[in-house]
């Protein structure tokens, strides 16, 4: 009995005219493939078949939806279809040796087998997991996959069906991508693609096709290596994407889950490959940070067996001199992959070393004056117009079809041909009455392509500003933002990650475009400054005393900024690192089954840690309260030492200890958690949060408690030693609480966060107050995408514009402090 695919095509190729024998000329899918799918006995056919037959059927919009709909809808009874089935190849390419399966079955270069021998069914293959219920993110299936990779699958789908959608790819409809295959000169030898054995004929394949087409193209490719080569805006990034959402959607199981990553942030000379890529898929799902079931993490585990697809996007972006020996580490490996880049770059990398091994490559075409005609004018408004015939994009259409042939393009038709440069120009002029698009036509303005890409540029971000969104993605009002302040700001932005030479706007880095001196005294002072107004709030509120309240608060907040400013510098400035976000929870009502930490490291550590800063603590306050009542040199170093060794050994040991408990408590992610900057931000905010509360009653009762043990114990050895019940309370009240708070804002992310990008920027007038707020508004507008748990500029060529009018604009402004 024919399933529901099979009843909608036998219906729409029925209602089209059409026999099978017809449809399959036209095609290019075998007779025997259509009736098989008709009647039920091929199930969960390839999309690119789908595709195929819905461009020869000329369906409409809605028909064309149905048809793809029944072919990856699970079946009623709960049981997935088959692998999808593979598509005969074209007769005019001859088979080889490598066309073979090992075991003697018939197969396709995907490696997927066919059924072309008489009574010959098809090999049971691993469900697809498009069809899985976790996969959907619209499934109320409320049993997710228990394997990580399908997991990972569903994540990955969800989150970029979102950032199509905010994107606005498909509104009304996506631009077309076209591709042709890449000079040979950037492609591998076709033996090598095809995977073929010593003196076998290598053939190339045809690989032109469209953005529909790119995961079938993909996997016409047996080495299952693809380079994607196009000129800046062309749709490279695009086409990353719909590779990913096309691929998942038809992926059997036993395929390696596609993940795209901004490749532009990897440094090669510093970590391999593999190592980055679970890096960075720890960062954009911390869960995955969760051991294995070896000594590994789940990232790490995923990508040394080879469940993970790469999509390295951006190869362009990789800083100069580190593109040789990136392509020459990408050439060590064998992972399937895909990689994305402009030509020049690629091609002066390849001059330089060799091509991708055993990959092929396809090289983006530039959109026609139709694909303009076609998407154009369908994006402009249509309520008030007064001839609904009329469109603001004519005059600029048919100047451009009257241009001669025999002359140059003019500046327009030029830069019309990338889907960026389309893009600026229907956010500035479709989405805006009150801007001609016919301005565009201006030779004496626009006397060059750069010039008219500047303008577009240049106008993108006033034009997204001009509305007030209705409300963030949190849920909260929307301040709205003024374009100028919001250009500074973006600016700055884009300037920053200039410097870090990375794509990646990631809010945990967001002050490292500070200098490192200037981080490690702004930590300091403001930590001082804090910890001292705890210190004298609390000494006044015991001993009632304003001169004694000042004068501690003044010790103890001067000490505790130099010391927990060297921390900070011993522990990120020296060594040229960053406070990464927190990849664990605490549990604070049992303790969980697999921690990341174990309590040995910690409590040498702490304690080693705790022991030196409470000897410097001791040995300071000590000499500075004898001062106050001998000049005696002798006794104020004795003094100084006696309390550092007291003070020293009480930190050591609460310091260990307490290092010791959140080391316990700690617990991985959950795997699902953390796919977006915000949620990433409140996850650790929510770890500091805890770590606080367990930090200062612990650390202050350990204190108080342990002061009082130590002046017992070395008492007489050392001298006579004075101390109450209530100085011990006061220590460790205020050890407590200082210790919580220089802990969280030295040593985490979120901390790091709060001191430079949440007070020091927006005072100095780099960012506004507002931070997350403004990012996640320039996310809705459309200047930046996510990708994962960080943000990046919509486009490079973007970032790029909005740091040199930054750099230009801090040569002049006296309110743009200097980095």
């Amino acid at each position: 009995m024919a399933g529901e695919f099979g009843e909608v095509l036998r219906r729409l190729r029925t209602a089209a005219g059409l026999t099978q024998e017809e449809l399959a000329e036209r095609s290019e899918v075998s007779v025997r493939t259509i009736r098989g799918l008709e009647t039920g006995k091929r199930t969960n056919p390839r999309m690119t078949t789908v595709q195929r037959l819905a461009k020869e059927l000329a369906l409409r919009p809605r028909e064309r939806e149905e048809l793809l709909r029944a072919a990856v809808r699970r079946d009623q009874d709960g049981e997935q279809p088959a692998e999808p089935e593979p598509e005969p190849e074209p007769e005019s390419e001859p088979r080889t040796e490598a066309d073979a399966d090992p075991t003697g079955a018939d197969a396709d270069p995907t490696g997927a087998p066919t059924d072309d021998g008489p009574g010959d069914p098809p090999a049971p293959n691993p469900p697809s997991t498009a069809l899985h219920p976790a996969a959907d993110p619209h499934s109320s299936d409320p049993h997710p996959p228990s394997d990580p990779a399908e997991q990972l699958a569903a994540l990955v789908t969800a989150r970029w069906q979102r950032e199509e959608e905010q994107r606005q790819v498909q509104d009304p409809f996506p631009l077309p991508v076209r591709w042709e295959t890449a000079p040979e000169a950037l492609t591998d030898h076709w033996a090598n693609i095809l995977r073929l054995p010593a003196q076998a004929t290598a053939h190339p394949l045809d690989l032109d096709g469209e953005l529909g087409e790119i995961a079938g193209t993909y996997r016409r490719i047996p080495s299952r290596r693809l380079v994607v080569l196009g000129r800046s805006g062309s749709g490279k990034t695009i086409l990353a994407l719909r590779f990913v959402l096309d691929h998942l959607r038809t992926r059997g199981t036993s395929e390696p889950v596609p993940v795209i990553f901004s490749i532009g942030a990897w440094n090669p000379t510093t970590i391999t490959l593999r190592d980055w890529l679970a890096a960075q898929l720890t960062r954009d799902h911390p869960g995955y940070a969760a051991r294995g079931r070896g000594r590994e993490s789940l990232a790490a585990e995923l990508v040394e067996s080879g469940r993970i697809l790469p999509v390295l996007d951006g190869f362009d972006e990789i800083a100069d001199g580190l593109r040789r020996p990136a392509l020459e580490a990408l050439n060590a490996t064998t992972l399937p992959l895909v990689l994305t880049s402009r030509p020049a770059e690629y091609a002066a990398a390849v001059a330089e070393t060799d091509v991708l091994t055993a990959a092929a490559a396809i090289r983006l075409t530039d959109l026609t004056l139709d694909d303009l005609a076609a998407y154009l004018p369908r994006t402009t408004r249509k309520p008030g117009r007064e001839d609904p015939d009329a469109n603001a994009w004519d005059p600029v259409l048919t100047a451009l079809r009257e241009q001669p042939r025999d002359r140059p393009d003019s500046p327009l038709a030029t830069v019309l041909k990338t889907p960026l440069m389309v893009a600026l120009a229907r956010t500035i002029y479709s989405d805006t009455p009150d801007h001609d698009p016919a301005s565009l036509l201006d030779t004496e303005r626009f006397g060059s392509p750069e010039k008219l890409e500047d303008h577009l540029l240049d106008n993108f971000i006033p034009t997204v500003y001009r509305h007030r969104l209705h409300g963030s993605s949190s849920g909260g009002s929307h301040p709205g933002f003024d374009a100028d302040r919001a250009r500074h700001w973006l600016g700055y932005l884009a300037h920053h990650l200039t410097g870090l030479r990375t794509p990646d706007l990631a809010w945990w880095r967001l002050g490292n475009g500070l200098r490192r001196s200037t981080r490690t005294l702004v930590t300091a002072v403001l930590l001082a400054l804090t910890i001292g107004l705890v210190d004298g709030a609390i000494s006044f509120g015991v001993n009632g005393r304003v001169t004694g309240a000042l004068l501690d608060a003044s010790v103890v907040g001067l000490l505790a900024g130099l010391m927990f400013g060297f921390v900070h510098w011993l522990t990120y400035t020296a060594k040229g690192k960053q406070a990464a976000p927190s990849a664990v929870r605490l549990q604070l009502r049992r303790r969980p089954g697999a921690t990341v930490w174990t309590a040995g490291p910690r409590l040498v550590i702490g304690t080693l840690g705790g022991a030196v800063f409470g000897f410097a603590y001791g040995f300071v306050v000590g000499m500075v309260i004898t001062y106050a009542v001998t000049s005696d040199l002798s006794i104020i170093v004795h003094v100084g030492l006696v309390d550092g060794l007291v003070y020293g050994s009480v930190f050591g040991v609460a310091t260990g200890l307490t290092f010791c408990l959140l080391g316990l408590l700690e617990t991985p992610l959950d795997i699902d958690s953390a796919v977006n900057p915000r949620s990433l931000l409140t996850t650790n905010r929510g770890t500091v949060t805890t770590q606080l509360l367990v930090w200062a009653p612990t650390f202050g009762a350990v204190v108080g408690f342990g002061s009082g043990v130590a002046v017992d114990v070395l008492q007489g050895s050392v001298g006579p030693l004075v101390w109450t019940s209530e100085a011990a309370a006061l220590l460790g009240v205020i050890s407590g609480l200082g210790g919580a708070i220089g802990y969280a804002l030295t040593l985490t992310a979120w901390g790091q966060w709060l001191v430079l990008t949440r007070i020091w920027l927006p005072l100095t007038g780099r960012l506004p107050w507002a931070v997350v707020t403004f990012l996640e508004d320039a996310y809705q507008r459309g200047v930046l995408r996510q990708a994962g748990a960080v943000y990046q500029f919509r486009h490079a060529r973007l970032q790029q514009h909005l740091a040199r009018h930054h750099r230009r604009a801090a040569l002049h402004d006296d309110f743009i402090a200097p980095l």
